[in-house]
């Protein structure tokens, strides 16, 4: 299942998507979904964010070849930040870039979605806990995350965490290809097979910090390939199975 967030008419609401239609589902998406019988067509509605987290923890290089090209080591355990719930939009809202870098840096990701409260979940347990998979850009300010030594400020800035266009439910997420383009040109080209530290592991390891709630999203982390973006730019990534999210990039 395709499970969207978007505007219409009548306000916002989560629905799920079946090819170009729309069934609004009541509440949240959570559990069994309650449709309300309200049918939406795609053309119809605006994507928004598909969720609106509680927290959003990014994992930092989880690709050896990324963490390579800026001449860092693998970590041995997950390398975990925190990105600001306010730093979320969707599908083609604008990336803004502050004033106050002159570096800032597409990410192209896969996106864990989180379906219920849980602490201390084992690796083993972890898929139960999972609603699903969408896209994020970990949006990053390269100059700042190099002069702070830390990186609350470099990823946190507002826009700085695209995530959509929907979570899907279905997807075995262990092998998919991640493809990020801006204006069109290939820029990553990677599988999420490559993840050093697997997706299940990463629920236990972060579980094993802080209590996720339901639609707190975690980052697996990005491919190599990563590079600037800059006013009047588009970035799209892709990732089988699920979709394409695309953003344009403005100065703030």
């Amino acid at each position: 299942m395709r499970l969207a967030r978007v505007a219409h008419a009548g306000g916002v609401a989560f629905a799920s998507v079946d090819g170009d239609e729309l069934l609004e589902i009541a509440d949240h998406p959570f559990g069994q979904p309650n449709y309300t019988g309200k049918r939406f067509s795609l053309a119809d509605v605006r994507l928004l964010a598909p969720i609106l987290p509680s927290k959003v923890i990014a994992i930092g290089r989880n690709y050896a070849e990324h963490a390579a090209e800026f001449g860092n080591e693998v970590p041995e355990s997950p390398m975990m930040f925190l990105k600001p719930s306010t730093s979320v939009i969707g599908p083609n809202a604008a990336i803004k870039l502050p004033a106050a870098s002159q570096r800032v840096d597409f990410e192209g990701e896969l996106a864990v979605v989180i379906g219920q409260p849980i602490r201390n979940v084992k690796a083993a347990q972890a898929p139960a806990a999972i609603l699903g998979y969408t896209i994020a850009n970990d949006v990053s300010a390269r100059d700042l995350q190099k002069s702070d030594g830390q990186w609350g400020r470099a990823k946190g800035f507002d826009t700085f965490c695209p995530l959509g266009p929907w979570i899907e439910t279905a997807v075995d997420a262990s092998d998919l290809a991640i493809r990020t383009e801006v204006d069109g040109e290939l820029k990553q080209d990677s599988r999420t097979s490559l993840l050093i530290h697997k997706i299940p592991e990463l629920v236990e390891f972060v579980s094993g910090v802080m209590t996720l709630l339901p639609g707190d999203v975690i980052l697996t982390g990005t491919p190599a390939g990563v590079g600037q973006i800059t006013d009047g730019q588009t970035v799209s990534i892709t990732i089988e199975g699920i979709g394409t999210l695309t953003n344009p990039v403005q100065n703030a």
